[in-house]
């Protein structure tokens, strides 16, 4: 938000206009205009002798005159009928607030408005013939960042010292609409905002947001992206802040994060994948000697490509985040399941994965002499002392203890058979109508989204923990046919 103070002088304009001072304070306007619409807004003010406001949805007070009027200004934006005495017009995409003192007549107010609101939008026209050669910019320095050439994107940006990025990947019903609006709210420089650097553009369909930054962000972008995500209907994934260099890890990592996203949370972190609350109760001696012991195979490369492929459900969603083919994935998919030992597809295997993936000290591998292959835990059971506790049971019973018995085992049915409904209906024989009326009952009753890969994989390990003598298919009671009955 800009502000800039002005005193009113001989030739403001006031009651009992005339034709030639009516022209003075058009003058007036114009040549604010020429300077700089924080400018403009201010003449404003001065005019109309009290305050002018610029009010954008998104970003809130653009210019404010003087600059204790910009909540209020916001506010008669948004709801007109609670400000009766303000005067507003669309501006460039904004809108203008102007709170005249009471003694000045109509007509002048109306003139200060409409002719300050017209200078504005000669701004705007001109901003956005200029708009398009910038966005272009843009788009090629997010590429240049993504393909490595972080050198040259921070010879090019003007703000020096940055060394983390945070970056955002949205998609929507109307990107380029998106995109037009998130750029008038951040209003992006090469030369910086506040010791940070924002780049915007489309690339691949996509809208992608990298902030450049010295370690950390103050929010201002990220509260700019969800307003705009709100207004937009748009779901993205946030990763960050890395440091520059890991700049296309944290592109598929987006990604990955974009699929757990929901109308409800609209903006999902990067850092929320796998079972973060429960890894912080499972005992950390046990626990990560284990999980160092199943990833000692892998590489860092691995275990990145296994969080993607984790997180997104499937090989293919996995390969567009990474940017790779399919069939690229596949292989490599394959490689690590045979350096596992492992079937990658099985629920019970990427529940452990994202458990092991999860463990603090993961990335670290502390050798006791014996040969690699004695030492590799196996991943299809995890061994005791970790699950099997009371804090992991009272985890377990929290999550999924409210369930009715037909629809947890419904629930653990669906999950093994990889989230498909038509095997899990037939080993169930119920009707595949039926189960998927259960499975939302179980959504709505956990409170969570099955769609969410990494969900999945912590449900089923909740149902393991809590697993009963009754949790069988074969057990669901029956009165004849396909008709189910009430436990």
């Amino acid at each position: 938000m800009s502000t800039t103070t002005h005193t009113t002088g001989p030739d403001a304009a006031g009651p009992g206009d005339s034709r030639a001072v009516r022209e003075a304070m058009a003058d007036r306007l114009l040549r604010a205009a020429t300077r700089s619409g924080a400018q403009l807004v201010s003449e404003a003010a001065v005019l109309v002798q009290g305050a002018a406001v610029l009010a954008d949805p998104i970003a809130g007070a653009v210019y404010s005159t003087p600059a204790t009027a910009a909540a209020d200004g916001v506010h008669a934006a948004a709801h007109p009928q609670d400000h009766p005495h303000h005067v507003q017009r669309p501006a460039a995409g904004a809108v203008l607030v102007l709170h005249p003192a009471p003694t000045l007549p109509a007509e002048h107010v109306g003139l200060v408005a409409t002719t300050t609101a017209a200078l504005l939008e000669v701004r705007g026209q001109r901003a956005a013939e200029l708009r398009a050669e910038q966005m272009r910019l843009h788009g090629t320095l997010l590429r240049l960042l993504l393909a490595g050439h972080t050198t040259s994107v921070t010879d090019t940006v003007r703000a020096g010292g940055l060394t983390h990025v945070t970056l955002y990947r949205l998609t929507g019903p109307d990107i380029p609409t998106a995109h037009q609006v998130l750029w008038r709210a951040v209003r992006p420089s090469l030369a910086g905002h506040g010791g940070a650097c924002a780049l915007i553009g489309e690339v691949d369909g996509e809208l992608l947001v990298a902030e450049l930054h010295h370690g950390s962000d103050d929010g201002r972008v990220l509260r700019l992206v969800s307003r705009v995500s709100e207004r937009h209907n748009l779901l993205a994934g946030l990763a960050g802040p890395l440091p520059l260099a890991e700049t296309p890890t944290a592109h598929a990592d987006a990604a990955a994060a974009r699929h757990s996203a929901t109308p409800a949370h609209r903006i999902v972190p990067a850092d929320a994948v796998g079972n973060p609350q429960l890894a912080r109760l499972l005992p950390p001696g046990p626990y990560t000697a284990w999980a160092r012991s199943v990833l000692s195979p892998l590489t860092p490369d691995h275990r990145h490509l296994l969080l993607v492929r984790l997180r997104t459900g499937s090989a293919p969603r996995a390969a567009t985040a990474l940017g790779l083919s399919p069939g690229t994935v596949r292989t490599r998919l394959r490689g690590v399941a045979a350096l596992l030992g492992a079937d990658l597809d099985d629920i019970t295997v990427q529940a452990h994965l994202l458990l092991a993936l999860r463990a603090p000290t993961r990335g670290e591998d502390q050798s006791d002499g014996r040969p690699e292959s004695d030492r590799q835990s196996r991943l299809e059971k995890l061994p005791g002392g970790i699950l099997d506790t009371d804090a992991a049971r009272t985890w377990a019973v929290g999550l999924v203890g409210g369930l009715e018995p037909h629809l947890r085992i419904a629930l653990a049915c669906w999950l093994r058979h990889h989230a498909r409904t038509a095997p899990a209906a037939t080993e169930l024989h119920v009707h595949r109508t039926t189960l998927t009326t259960w499975l939302t009952r179980c959504a709505e009753r956990l409170g969570q989204n099955l769609a969410d890969a990494a969900v999945r994989a912590e449900l089923h390990l909740a149902l393991e923990a809590t697993a009963k003598d009754g949790d069988d298919p074969r057990a669901l009671p029956r009165r004849g046919g396909r008709t189910y009955r009430r436990l």
